[in-house]
């Protein structure tokens, strides 16, 4: 069988008795990095074959972990600290073992993102989880585009050296909002610190970020100067169904929602 197992994101005493229990039954380890894992096997005494899973050789390693286990061996896949596939290697493997019809199973565990949205206190009740930025200005700008009228809070990964400028592309692209910075979570120097788009976030960057950033307010639009059609682009440009996307045009027009099916049959 092959495991994905979740690793502590910094306490290593936030392993669960589940993951401790693949990686000691597991025939070999796949890692993002070797230099890393060991140190966390190493704290619960186990000794086990390493190899490494990253971005540069995935599709390799995903070759090997599926020949592994069609030997019959017990595989681990575990990336450098949290659940692997989220911002970190593992989704390649994945879709090599479901197109190969190879089972696998994952054990959850540690995550930063959730554990930052915790720690903010900002609106947790609906989410969305953008990860790291792009670092080509272009692609980041696009990117950011795109979640602009989401309403939902956005929780971002950042890397101490980008922090600044993914601030600055935040405000530039979403103007002010309210923030919160986690930083060293389940460290000894966990920090959480609220702070405004706008006056950006203080102090010297140490250790990895998630930004927490309040969702886009609701605002009122003057839809009259819309055409139906473009009226429904706007919502599903949001990310909205059509069914939803007329519903709200009907509802913004003031119409049935019959007349608003009528205008975009063909979207």
């Amino acid at each position: 069988m092959i495991s994905f197992v979740a690793t502590p994101i910094g306490n290593l005493k936030d392993i669960t008795l589940r993951a401790l229990e693949a990686l000691r039954a597991a025939d070999i380890i796949f890692c993002e990095d070797t230099r890393h894992t060991i140190k966390l096997l190493s704290a619960y005494e186990i000794r086990k074959p390493l190899f490494a899973c990253h971005k540069f050789n995935e599709r390799e390693a995903a070759e090997k972990i599926l020949s592994a286990a069609r030997e019959g061996k017990a595989v681990c896949v575990v990336s450098d600290a949290g659940m692997p596939v989220i911002s970190d290697p593992g989704n390649v493997v994945c879709r090599v073992l479901r197109e190969a019809g190879e089972p696998y199973t994952v054990l959850p565990g540690a995550n930063a993102a959730l554990s930052a949205l915790v720690l903010s206190a900002l609106p947790a009740d609906r989410f969305l989880f953008v990860g790291f930025l792009p670092r080509r200005a272009a692609e980041r700008r696009a990117l950011l585009a795109r979640y602009e009228n989401i309403r939902e809070t956005l929780l971002i990964h950042s890397a101490p050296q980008d922090v600044d400028e993914d601030v600055a592309a935040l405000y530039a692209a979403w103007g002010d909002r309210p923030a919160c910075a986690v930083r060293e979570i389940t460290k000894l120097h966990e920090e959480s610190i609220p702070f405004t788009l706008a006056e950006g976030l203080p102090g010297e960057k140490r250790g990895e970020y998630v930004l927490v950033v309040g969702g886009a307010l609701e605002r009122e639009r003057d839809w009259s100067a819309l055409s139906v059609r473009d009226h429904v682009l706007s919502y599903l440009r949001e990310g909205l169904d059509k069914k939803e996307a007329v519903k709200r045009t009907a509802r913004d027009r003031g119409v049935a929602k019959n007349e608003i099916y009528r205008e975009v049959l063909d979207l």
